[in-house]
C-alpha cells in the first residue's frame, strides 16, 4: 500500500493502519486486507471501477437480503469495505444456503431488462440500456457488445465475430422470454463467494442488472462452482425450464467466455469456437 492510501484508509476509518497485506491484483484493480489499530480490519480495493462496484454493494444491501460486504467509501478511486471473516470451501451446505440466496435474490424485478446505469464485469463496461425483451438485451448488450470488444482488442478472430454474428440472428430458436426481468449477480462463480460455516457469508463483486436468473445459472457451471445440491434446492424456489441445461445454459455461457476472451484471449478462445461449432 502506498503512502496515499494509508492515509485515505486513516481518513474514512478514522483509525490507524497497523498493517496490510496484498490479496489479490487483477487486470484493473488490487485488493488488500488492512489491519487497524484497534484491532479491526477492513478491506480496500483500487482501481478505476471501484465506484461502481461500491454503487452496487449498497443496491444489493439496500434493496436485497443478499449477504454483502458493508461498504465504508466509495470514490476516488477507493473502495473500502468491512472485512468479512471467510475462508471455508463452498460445501453441500453453502451450496443450498447460496441457492436459496440466489432464488431470492432472483424475484427482485424491474419495468424492464437492463439498469439504470451501466455496470461493471471484471473492469469492463456492461451496457444496461432498458429493454423490452430479454432476447433483445442478450443479444445486443451481453453478447455483441462483448463479442466487438473481444475483436477490437484482438482477442477474437474475425472468422469466430462473423459466427456469433450468425447465431445471433438465431437465438429465438433456443431462448425463451421470462415471465418478468430479474435481478442478477452476474458474476456467479465461487471466487466471488465468501463462506463460512457451512453457511454463505458474502457475495462480492458483483456485475448487476436486470435479466434471466438462468444467467447467473449458467455463469456457475463454467469453472463448476455448484452441484446438484444447489440446483435441487433453486429448482425447488424457482423451477427451472425444461431446456436450460440442454441448450440455453451453453448459449449463456458464451458471455462470460466472451468477457475472458477480452480479458485474457488465449484458452477461452476455442471454449467459445467450440459453442459456435455446437449451435451453427
Amino acid at each position: 500500500m502506498t503512502p496515499e492510501l494509508v492515509r485515505q484508509v486513516e481518513r474514512y476509518t478514522g483509525r490507524k493502519v497497523a498493517g496490510a497485506r496484498a490479496m489479490a491484483r487483477g487486470t484493473s484493480a488490487a485488493v488488500w486486507q488492512v489491519d487497524l489499530t484497534n484491532g479491526g480490519k477492513v478491506v480496500a480495493k483500487t482501481g478505476p471501477a471501484v465506484a461502481v462496484e461500491g454503487w452496487m454493494l449498497r443496491l444489493l444491501a439496500a434493496q436485497t437480503r443478499m449477504p454483502v460486504p458493508h461498504v465504508i467509501h466509495d470514490g476516488d478511486d477507493l473502495l473500502l469495505m468491512d472485512y468479512v471473516p471467510a475462508g471455508d470451501p463452498l460445501d453441500d451446505a453453502a451450496q443450498r444456503h447460496a441457492a436459496q440466496i440466489l432464488a431470492d435474490l432472483h424475484r427482485h424485478t424491474w419495468h424492464s431488462f437492463g439498469l439504470d446505469r451501466d455496470t461493471v464485469i471484471g473492469g469492463l463496461t456492461q451496457s444496461n440500456v432498458p429493454a423490452v425483451r430479454w432476447l433483445e438485451f442478450f443479444r445486443d448488450q451481453r453478447l455483441l457488445a462483448m463479442a466487438r470488444k473481444a475483436l477490437d482488442c484482438g482477442h477474437l478472430p474475425m472468422v469466430m465475430m462473423d459466427g456469433i454474428e450468425r447465431l445471433a440472428a438465431r437465438l429465438g430458436n433456443w431462448i425463451m422470454e421470462p415471465e418478468r426481468p430479474a435481478l442478477v449477480h452476474g458474476d456467479c462463480w465461487g471466487g466471488n463467494i465468501l463462506v463460512k460455516g457451512g453457511r454463505v457469508a458474502a457475495f462480492i463483486d458483483p456485475a448487476l442488472y436486470y435479466g434471466h436468473g438462468e444467467m447467473d445459472l449458467a455463469f456457475s457451471t463454467m469453472f463448476g462452482t455448484f452441484g446438484d445440491d444447489f440446483f435441487a434446492v433453486y429448482g425447488e424456489l424457482n423451477p427451472i425450464e425444461p431446456g436450460f441445461f440442454e441448450e440455453r445454459r451453453d448459449l449463456y455461457l458464451l458471455y462470460p467466455l466472451l468477457v475472458h476472451v477480452r480479458l485474457f484471449g488465449g484458452p477461452y478462445v476455442g471454449g467459445v469456437e467450440r459453442l459456435l461449432d455446437r449451435f451453427l
